[in-house]
């Protein structure tokens, strides 16, 4: 049985810890502000979060649609202690048959290059460089959620 619990933020706190987390895992290592980590889409997508038995946040994911077809999964990160253990993957599926649910036909994201072979795993290819606001190399992916 897992150590930890998938759901969506459903309050001020759980939206507060989510966001908090994002922004420490993926942004604060590059020295951006916390500004930095939220779009003018983050009401109009669906997020997931892992949380401990402690109700700790260890992992985010979020999917936003590109258009009816196009589904994007953007903000996706695993605290280090839960790597490896399927969380990722977890929430990856859940967002897929998410989008798939709604209408989108295909999957893209834009992977940093130490998740590249997570993503090929999971079915995703590469289609080339992306030009992140990071600074950091990224490739674009994308899967086909109607094989």
């Amino acid at each position: 049985m897992p150590n930890y619990t998938i759901k969506s933020p459903n309050n001020n706190e759980e939206w507060e810890d989510y966001l908090h987390f994002r922004w420490e895992i993926l942004r604060k290592p590059l020295g951006m502000s916390k500004e930095s980590l939220s779009d003018p889409i983050e009401s109009d997508s669906y997020h997931l979060m892992g949380i401990d038995k402690e109700k700790k946040v260890i992992a985010s994911g979020r999917v936003h649609f590109n258009s009816r077809q196009e589904a994007q999964i953007r903000y996706m990160a695993v605290d280090d202690r839960f790597k490896r253990q399927g969380l990722g993957t977890e929430i990856v599926f859940k967002l897929e048959r998410y989008a798939l649910k709604n209408g989108a036909h295909k999957m893209v994201l834009n992977a940093r290059e130490n998740a590249i072979s997570f993503y090929l795993s999971l079915g995703y290819k590469e289609l080339g460089p992306y030009q992140s606001d990071t600074g950091i190399p990224h490739k674009v992916m994308e899967k086909n959620l109607k094989d």
